[in-house]
């Protein structure tokens, strides 16, 4: 990237308030995180429940490391309704940590962490850490570009523990450079899962390193830990979420038998 480039990538972020919601933004109407101002940690924007399936993959997470705070929507979620996991977040922008008080993001403690660093220097340094890697970090142009390599997401896989399972946001208009989904498949030995949120802007890619328990992935109960009120609003998400996975092992089945 050259020097004009990295500098047209910089934008201060900006809120837009109105008496039902306050959202984070880097350019124009592009909306990076939504908060309900009667309900803070409640996840509105559909892609954010979207990730939340993880809980499908990993039932109980001990570690969570996350790539990209902005409103702080997962954090503020996850740190509700999953009091067994610690997390560990990563955020390149001081601007974007200045407004973390506006979006009632908790402050640090025995269970989350979150400091100011570069996403891609932060997870070279990680070996065996998380169960669950969260990465959702865009700037106005889209993934930066150390972000979305295929050696960042080598390190990715080996900073996730066995059975780890990678979470990756995959905003279609603002991807450059190439696929970063074929990068994940091909990291991930083709172990991923791709499904596209409700309002078909961003698609979330599930992948990870061992196998999977499927217990949740093909039923319709729900981890413990998660309250049923939080998790009642996750239900389509995860719906579309299991249809997919269906969809997967249907047509592994169908492959075998052809051979």
């Amino acid at each position: 990237m050259s020097e004009f480039d990295a500098v047209d990538r910089v934008v201060r972020p900006y809120l837009a308030e109105t008496s039902t919601a306050t959202s984070l933004r880097f350019a124009g109407h592009q909306i990076q995180s939504q908060m309900w101002n009667h309900a803070p940690d409640a996840l509105v924007l559909d892609y954010t429940r979207t990730m939340m399936a993880f809980v499908l993959f990993q039932l109980a997470p001990a570690r969570i490391g996350m790539i990209g705070l902005g409103g702080g929507s997962m954090v503020k979620f996850c740190h509700r309704n999953l009091p067994n996991s610690a997390m560990e977040v990563v955020e390149n922008s001081p601007l974007v940590l200045d407004l973390r008080a506006i979006f009632q993001v908790p402050p640090d403690d025995e269970r989350l962490s979150v400091q100011l660093a570069d996403g891609a220097d932060f997870i070279a340094r990680a070996r065996n850490r998380y169960d669950v890697l969260l990465l959702d970090a865009y700037d106005r142009v889209g993934i930066p570009p150390p972000l979305a390599t295929l050696r960042f997401y080598l390190q990715c896989r080996r900073a996730l523990r066995s059975n780890g399972v990678l979470v990756a946001n995959i905003a279609r208009d603002q991807v450059q450079g190439g696929n970063p989904i074929e990068r994940i498949a091909a990291v991930f030995d083709d172990r991923l899962l791709v499904v596209r949120d409700s309002e078909h802007c961003n698609d979330i890619v599930f992948a990870w390193t061992g196998d999977i328990d499927d217990a949740h992935l093909s039923d319709q109960g729900r981890p413990i830990d998660i309250r049923g009120e939080a998790w009642d609003p996750l239900i389509p998400a995860l719906d579309r979420v299991r249809f997919t996975w269906r969809e997967r092992m249907r047509k592994q089945v169908l492959a075998k038998a052809l051979l």
